[in-house]
């Protein structure tokens, strides 16, 4: 077997096994696909054998992670970081399942990376992009939709494709919306009636017919609408308000967790309603919500 078949066997592997998301599988592909190209460049052959890659070194490693940093299109940091974890995800799957070892990927370590903290716009700031994005220059069905989307994102915690993919059969919206997140994770969404009542007037305007099955956001023309759609229309609402370039759809989703965090819901009930699988991603939300507390301490108390 050749590297670039065990590549194809591997994906293969995380797109019917593992389930995850095409879009996932095609950010494995860019990472290993260069990978493995690299070391056949390197090593000068045409094409390197599955069971090559078990002597694969730590400078051979790093050595390709060094022409990613200086490249005709640099990868920063934390880019360069999430190939390197790829990259070492194919090999222990290569190690699992072909029984090709690689101790020394091991050895190579990622650039240090800031720690991450959500950027979140505040409560004023998402009530003014969803009334702005309802009083839209473009017809009626397409504000409602606007507002409908942007209501979903902040109302539920969305993230926007989970957002794009709900079915007309879900209009109008039970109390409880059933989510399929990352890695096919199944969560439960309450709906507050704020979101079914922009949900409801959306559909009640749509000029299209939609199968129960299919999406019910639609485009101008009446395909499905896409995410860059709903980012342009954020792009647009944030700079009419003066908004940080932060301020994206999934912005919202940040502020959704900050928000219940800072009006008293504990970090497990988010973590549940987020679909994180991990209290570690969670807990960035506390980090934001103090920030945020010793900054009104900082602006208030007479003595400081």
């Amino acid at each position: 077997m050749t590297a670039t078949e065990a590549l194809s066997a591997w994906l293969r592997h995380l797109a019917e096994e593992r389930r995850l998301s095409p879009r996932t599988v095609e950010a494995y592909t860019d990472c290993v696909g260069p990978y493995l190209a690299f070391l056949a460049r390197h090593r000068g052959e045409d094409s390197l054998s599955a069971q090559a890659l078990g002597g694969v070194t730590a400078a051979e490693l790093r050595a390709y992670l060094a022409t990613r940093r200086s490249g005709e299109r640099p990868l920063c940091a934390r880019s360069i970081s999430q190939a390197l974890s790829a990259i070492r995800s194919f090999h222990r799957w290569l190690d699992r399942r072909h029984g090709v070892a690689n101790t020394a990927i091991a050895l190579v370590r990622g650039p240090r990376l800031p720690a991450g903290v959500p950027r979140p716009v505040s409560e004023a700031a998402a009530r003014t992009l969803i009334s702005d994005a309802a009083e839209g220059e473009v017809e009626p069905w397409e504000a409602a939709r606007d507002a409908a989307v942007l209501t979903l994102l902040y109302g539920c915690g969305l993230r926007i494709s989970e957002a794009l993919s709900l079915r007309r059969a879900d209009v109008p919206p039970p109390e409880v919306l059933r989510i399929t997140g990352k890695g096919g994770k199944m969560r439960l969404a309450p709906v507050l009636p704020v979101v079914a009542e922009a949900l409801t007037a959306y559909v009640r305007l749509l000029p299209y017919a939609v199968a129960p099955a299919d999406p019910v956001f639609r485009g101008r023309k009446g395909g499905p609408l896409g995410p860059r759609a709903v980012q342009a229309l954020v792009a647009r609402l944030r700079g009419a308000q003066g908004l940080p370039s932060s301020a994206t759809p999934h912005a919202l989703r940040h502020s959704f967790a900050t928000h219940l965090l800072g009006r008293g819901a504990d970090l497990r009930s988010i973590q549940e309603l987020l679909g994180h699988a991990s209290l570690s991603t969670t807990q960035r939300y506390a980090d934001v919500d103090t920030a945020s507390l010793l900054a009104v301490y900082g602006a208030a108390h007479p003595r400081a």
